[in-house]
């Protein structure tokens, strides 16, 4: 299911639109496996683990890459052999589609990033 999402281009948030739920984000993070909700549903996570420093740094290079290509930039912390990854639509103080949509292709890259 998680391809439906990563199939999806986000669309610009301007704001002025309410986050979405507690139960609307568990429904749609079924599509992003791996993920959880954070600070009571209004952020995801997720730890990624790499086998060593190039691995993790090439990840959040491509990771970045990819943010700019959607206009959706996430928070990143890595050091050897992890990165940590959340989203959240900081203009709704939220969840949006967006960021499950980011969550899915953020999945689909950690998993062409290493054999």
């Amino acid at each position: 299911m998680s391809n439906e999402l990563s199939s999806k281009s986000c669309t610009p948030c301007k704001g002025g639109i309410p986050p979405l739920s507690v139960d609307e984000a568990e429904a749609l993070l079924a599509q992003a496996p791996d993920w959880e909700l954070l600070d009571d549903g209004r952020r995801l996570g997720r730890n990624f683990h790499f086998s060593n420093f190039k691995a993790a740094l090439d990840f959040v290079v491509a990771l970045g890459g990819l943010a700019e290509a959607q206009g959706h930039h996430p928070d990143i912390a890595f050091g050897w052999g992890w990165a940590t990854v959340s989203w959240q639509t900081k203009k709704i103080k939220g969840l949006h589609e967006n960021d499950f949509i980011m969550a899915a292709k953020t999945n689909a890259l950690a998993d062409s990033a290493e054999p």
